[in-house]
């Protein structure tokens, strides 16, 4: 079957699903399935913009809400992750995944579906070792804190995923895993983003939990996003044992979605001809949620997961080919997920604009029957009992109170290092700490996307068809992974332009330009690049 792979949506979901449209018409190519690999922003309304750890500047409803509403449906099943760019109350809603709109579907914090016989899983958010030991103890209204504690990836779900034994087709996250540049053309990859070197020589670009999952789930294809720069990469796999089959993956990386950027990949997964059209849920990792039940947190306290050193008297949570037999016979195999799509939250309505909305925390129906079916904790519901005993939220607002920003209060991580995977100063993602991540939450910007998107006839780069084999063997061949890729479509549109030849940008002084006056190399390279594309 024909699955095409997404970066970055942004809100811009009209502009996605139109360039599969346009794919169709021009190529008949019509994909069975979209996979998008994070900051997809399901955006339902004005508080959800509040929600979302972003500068003022980049809160706009874009075009979710609209399929949310029902006024449209997306024309093919779209599967996607988070990332760091969220309506974090929204996607809280559902922990263990479920339906944002009809016909899209979100994996939750970690999870695992099946669609036509191929195993698709993924793990949302991206790594910050000061949060990675707390439990998902966040919840709506956030503060400075919360809003991006809310979307950091935690170790109970690294955990789950480390239990799974049976193979994996596709796994996406948001963030790189560490190290996977090295297995691609890395002298074209700092020729695009030369600001990511000192990291690649560091070996610190990229998440360790996400490297970690790499090295045992051996997935045959993962996909991530979030560096907005398209990056693909062959990784073969040590095996343990002589009997051990020799594994490979076949790394993407996806740019974001803007008009003239190659944000779309297309690539032809081998699939079971008998399965049905439905999403279904994967039977071994209903099983792993079962029995890792007892392990979810939901204060900010830290833990590390069971191991075998002798601190606990259990360590390992995989489960049994009779566990997976008995979620089949309580599902009397039917893993089909259920169409149980509710509204939980008023939805944007251009003519009456409600900038003063205030986010909620909401428990999602579609939750509610998923932990009622399986035995399982609603997270958010857990929550809100340890906020009525008045527990919670007095612990955690001292403890805040006593710790800056990036979590110095807390006993180090297993990681010795605190990288999310985005250089510190990548010209192509929205920084949060010099870009007003300490302002107003209040503050949003209600402004629709244009209903009328840019014409993409006059140049179609948007997509890519993956060639049959992206395989390299070293650093030295990898030069032909990236040239491949670029042979495979049409003429790219070039991406950037040298940061030396856009104009800079006064973030402080006098107004006429005069002493005091502060250029930030990384912000004037972002605001150039967002002017520059909203003037095509």
């Amino acid at each position: 079957m024909k699955v095409a792979v997404a970066g970055c949506c942004h809100g811009a979901l009209d502009k996605m699903y139109e360039t599969l449209e346009l794919l169709q018409r021009r190529h008949n190519v019509r994909p069975d399935l979209l996979l998008c690999c994070g900051d997809f922003q399901a955006v339902r309304n004005e508080a959800d913009l509040r929600c979302m750890a972003v500068p003022a500047k980049y809160r706009h409803m874009q075009t979710f809400y609209r399929y949310y509403s029902g006024e449209k449906k997306a024309p093919v099943l779209t599967v996607f992750i988070g990332g760091n760019h969220e309506a974090s109350n929204h996607l809280q809603e559902l922990p263990y995944g479920g339906w944002v709109a009809p016909n899209i579907y979100y994996l939750g914090y970690a999870g695992v579906v099946r669609f036509r016989g191929v195993r698709i899983g993924g793990i949302s958010g991206i790594f910050k070792s000061h949060d990675y030991r707390k439990g998902h103890f966040e919840c709506p209204p956030y503060n400075q804190q919360t809003i991006r504690s809310a979307y950091h990836v935690r170790n109970i779900e690294v955990f789950k995923l480390k239990q799974l034994k049976h193979p994996m087709d596709i796994f996406m996250s948001h963030d790189w895993p560490r190290s996977i540049y090295h297995y691609g053309n890395k002298k074209q990859l700092l020729k695009m983003k030369s600001f990511f070197r000192q990291e690649v020589e560091s070996n610190t670009l990229g998440s360790p939990a996400a490297s970690e999952l790499l090295q045992h789930l051996k997935p045959n294809y993962w996909f991530s996003a979030h560096l907005h720069v398209k990056f693909a990469a062959f990784m073969q796999h040590e095996t343990k044992s002589k009997e051990e089959l020799p594994k490979a993956t076949k790394f993407l990386a996806l740019d974001k979605c803007l008009p003239h950027r190659d944000f779309l990949q297309i690539i032809d997964i081998e699939h079971d001809p008998t399965a049905g059209d439905s999403l279904e849920y994967d039977a071994e990792w209903i099983a792993v949620l079962k029995a890792t039940n007892s392990l979810i947190s939901v204060t900010q306290s830290s833990w590390n997961m069971p191991e075998n050193n002798g601190l606990h008297a259990k360590w390992d949570y995989s489960v049994t080919e009779e566990a997976i037999k008995e979620v089949l016979e309580e599902l009397n195999h039917n893993l089909k997920i259920p169409c149980n799509f509710t509204l939980t939250a008023a939805c944007y309505d251009p003519s009456k604009p409600q900038k003063n909305m205030e986010p909620v925390h909401t428990i999602n129906p579609q939750t509610t029957e998923f932990c009622a079916q399986f035995g399982l904790t609603d997270i958010n519901n857990r929550i809100q009992q340890v906020k009525e005993e008045g527990s919670v939220r007095g612990e955690y607002e001292e403890e805040e109170e006593e710790m800056d920003s990036s979590g110095s209060a807390e006993e180090p991580s297993e990681y010795n290092t605190d990288n999310s995977g985005l250089s510190s100063i990548n010209p192509d993602e929205i920084m949060l700490d010099d870009e007003g991540g300490d302002e107003d939450l209040s503050t949003c910007s209600v402004d629709p996307s244009p209903d009328h998107p840019p014409e993409f006839s006059a140049s179609f780069s948007d997509i890519r068809i993956m060639p049959d084999s992206m395989a390299v063997s070293s650093d030295d061949a990898m030069d032909s992974t990236n040239e491949e890729l670029e042979k495979s479509g049409v003429n790219k549109q070039v991406e950037e332009k040298s940061l030396n030849e856009r104009p800079l940008k006064r973030v402080s002084g006098g107004e006429n330009g005069n002493s005091g006056i502060k250029i930030k190399r990384r912000n004037q390279a972002i605001y150039a690049a967002e002017d520059e594309e909203e003037t095509k």
